[in-house]
């Protein structure tokens, strides 16, 4: 067994029991330099050993824990070391005949914690089991408090000290100190009761502050408890606050130390309650008090962001309003609900956060920024909701038609209104496939242009309406050029041109307010700007009837000269036109007699043949007649030449099958035909032939000498087409697989050996 350091010693001496702890840590060195390792020394007279005149002194000592064992005559003493009281006397068994010689002495054995008493024949054993039970009584009446509760061995004993202390503090009115033990007792004294102990005697400081430290002590388990007390607390603060506010009413705030540390200490509680404080109670009681900044301090606190920033609006701080909506946790829909009040507030700190704040849709802020709209400024203040428009339509390329009619609104309202043409000709929807290229409502900005009397405006938006004349009528109320410009964009539609240019050109004749000839001299040069669009006939009514043809006659004269060069031109052209009529007729009537010349051993180009060979093997169709056994033949320009049947057979192998389809069918078409009457000529027209007296034979085959004589098949597109086509076909399949080599077994072949 491990034997422990003594830790306490007694030594029996003439005058008493001298005895102490031993800190073999601790090594204090006295002014002699010997080292003291002795603390709590004390001496215990041996008059409280016993009563009367006679004072025994022991023969013997042995010290436990917390005793001392004392050997006094036949008896043993149990005395408490702490108290030094005689706790217990043991008595020993003797035999009669020992009786007389006593018990000798006393000795323990320390690594078993046993003691003997022992005689000239026996030993007695004395047992200690648990000493230390009572020792917190001991302390608690030697008013040892710490020492009492480190021995306390349950909740309750742990209780009877903590209420010792705090009667001990509250008999002496320090109500402070109590309520901090009686905070600590959970068992032996209700809350009721010791709540009421403060509330007696009027110490509401004592018993604030007595629920304060039991909100410490409680388990985060009690929710209702602490809540309770909590609020209980609370008020307790609100009281406090304003005793102190009406003890000395001429006392400001700021300058009352007590009050800034009680409004300190309140503001922390409310930040460390702020889970178990039920918000409605909470806000009620600050709002019934009258503390507004606390109120608005614990609004922060649970997030109720929406009285906070009603508070700050009140107060006109504008810029803690905005930055109380820009933390994380405020909804959005705060930004539209106070954005009225805050625009009119500071409208350029505003529309600076509304910039930077994401998510924000303009729509929901047109309430606010009209009622901005409508309120009267400087000539040279700064059009916030203007800036914030512009933002929203250039930068966050927002499409709805609510904002840019605002936006289109507010520019019409303006002194300048080169802001609201620039918007108008601006194109947002530019670059996008579907969609259009502006988001405002047309109707609504001419009616708004209209009644701003903003013309130029009103003149862009009729042509972007595609209402031409309306915007040429009103530009000449404005300004001619920009009339002008008006007609020019009209370009796919030559009378509506001539339209505009007209009633612009009336225009000009009507306000022209100089002489006669002056008048006419512009309209002559009006003329020369249409680029040839009018003419000095189309103007000539807007004249008055007595004007002089005189003073139109440089401009007459160039009319006509103008329309006798077009005549001239006309007839040119007329001219060439019958002379190319003339030509074709030739050419028709020169295909018609044709020929080519071929030599008498000429070859078919298909099956290689004569061309001039008899009938037998390559009869002739029953379409075509000849004089003689020849078979009918095709010769080309290029001086190809093919049997009529070869060449249908390889015009119908080489086309697609739609197309060969339509040359046997004609084929057909004309063998029932030819047999009622045949033509002498190989597919050609008579000298006195026309193509509209020709017959249905002649007629289809005509189509038949198109479809497949059109061009030569070997030097047209056909030869070009079967450049695809592979070299063997698939009806050759059988000549190819008689060209193949077959292996034969070389084991039945002999071999046979030459001499060289």
């Amino acid at each position: 067994m491990r034997q422990r350091r003594a830790e306490h010693f007694a030594w029996l001496s003439g005058a008493g029991i001298y005895h102490g702890d031993l800190n073999f840590g601790a090594q204090h060195s006295s002014q002699k330099g010997d080292e003291n390792f002795i603390e709590n020394k004390a001496l215990l007279d041996y008059s409280k050993l016993g009563e009367g005149a006679e004072v025994p002194k022991p023969s013997s000592l042995a010290v436990s824990e917390y005793h001392f064992l004392l050997l006094i005559g036949d008896k043993v003493k149990v005395v408490n070391r702490i108290s030094e009281q005689i706790v217990e006397e043991l008595h020993f068994d003797q035999t009669p005949e020992l009786v007389t010689r006593g018990i000798i002495g006393l000795c323990s054995d320390a690594s078993a914690g046993l003691f003997y008493a022992y005689d000239h024949n026996s030993i007695f054993q004395v047992s200690v089991n648990d000493e230390g039970r009572d020792m917190w009584k001991v302390y608690l009446n030697l008013k040892e408090y710490g020492a009492a509760l480190e021995n306390c061995r349950d909740p309750f004993q742990r209780d009877q000290v903590y209420l010792e202390q705090a009667e001990d503090a509250f008999s002496a009115k320090d109500f402070f100190r109590a309520s901090s033990f009686y905070a600590k007792i959970n068992y032996i004294l209700s809350f009721e009761e010791i709540t009421l102990k403060f509330i007696s005697i009027g110490e509401q400081d004592a018993l604030r502050t007595f629920l304060l430290r039991k909100l410490d002590n409680l388990e985060k388990d009690d929710k209702c408890q602490i809540t309770m007390i909590s609020t209980w607390a609370t008020e307790l603060y609100l009281d406090k606050i304003n005793r102190l506010l009406l003890e000395d009413e001429t006392t400001s705030e700021n300058s009352s130390s007590e009050y800034q540390l009680i409004m300190k200490e309140f503001r922390a509680f409310l930040s460390d309650g702020k889970d178990v404080l039920d918000e409605a109670t909470t806000m009620k009681l600050l709002e019934s008090y009258g503390r507004v900044d606390e109120l608005v301090y614990f609004a922060s606190l649970k997030e109720q962001y929406e009285i906070v920033i009603h508070h700050y609006i009140q107060l006109g701080e504008a810029k803690k309003a905005l930055a109380a909506l820009h933390k994380p946790a405020v909804p959005i829909d705060l930004q539209y609900k106070f954005a009225p009040d805050l625009i009119m507030l500071d409208a350029y700190e505003t529309v600076e956060s509304w910039m930077i704040t994401k998510n924000l849709n303009p729509r929901k802020l047109i309430p606010a920024m009209m009622r901005y709209s409508n309120e009267p400024r400087a000539k040279n203040e700064a059009h916030e909701v203007i800036k914030y428009l512009e933002f929203c339509v250039h930068r966050l390329q927002n499409e709805d038609p609510g904002v840019h009619n605002l936006l289109l609104s507010l520019y019409a309202k303006q002194d300048d209104d080169s802001a609201l043409l620039r918007f108008l000709q601006c194109k947002f929807g530019k670059g996008r496939d579907t969609g259009p290229d502006f988001f405002y409502d047309p109707k609504y900005a001419l009616r708004l242009c209209l009644k701003e009397k903003r013309m130029r405006a009103c003149v862009h938006i009729y042509s972007m309406m595609s209402m031409h004349e309306e915007a040429v009528a009103l530009a000449l109320q404005v300004d001619p050029e920009l009339a002008m410009a008006e007609a020019d964009k009209v370009e796919d539609d030559e009378d509506l041109r001539k339209k505009l240019w007209l009633m612009i050109a009336k225009h000009v004749v009507e306000q022209e307010k100089g002489t006669k000839r002056e008048n006419i001299r512009k309209a002559i040069a009006f003329l020369k700007e249409t680029d040839g669009l009018l003419k000095i006939e189309d103007i000539l009514p807007f004249f008055p009837d007595f004007a002089l043809i005189d003073d139109f006659k440089e401009a007459i004269c160039s009319a006509l000269e103008d329309y006798n060069q077009q005549i001239e031109n006309l007839k040119e052209e007329m001219n060439d036109a019958t002379r190319g009529t003339d030509n074709i007729r030739n050419d028709i009537s020169a295909l018609a007699q044709r020929y080519a010349v071929i030599e008498h051993d000429e070859e078919c180009g298909v099956c290689r043949r004569k061309i001039f060979s008899l009938g037998g093997d390559h009869r002739m169709v029953r379409s075509y007649a000849s004089t003689g056994p020849m078979a009918p033949f095709y010769v080309f320009p290029c001086g190809h030449a093919f049997h009529a049947q070869c060449l249908i057979a390889h015009v119908t192998k080489c086309t697609p099958p739609t197309q060969a389809e339509r040359i046997l069918d004609l084929q057909k078409q004309l063998m029932l035909l030819c047999g009622e009457s045949r033509e002498q000529l190989n597919g050609g027209l008579t000298q006195d032939e026309t193509v509209t007296n020709m017959t249905p034979v002649d007629k289809i085959r005509s189509q038949l000498d198109d479809a497949i004589a059109s061009e030569c098949p070997y030097c047209g597109d056909l030869m070009i087409g079967e450049i695809s086509l592979p070299f063997i076909l698939t009806e050759e399949a059988q000549q190819v697989t008689s060209w193949e080599i077959k292996l034969h077994n070389l084991g039945t072949q002999k071999s046979l050996s030459l001499a060289v």
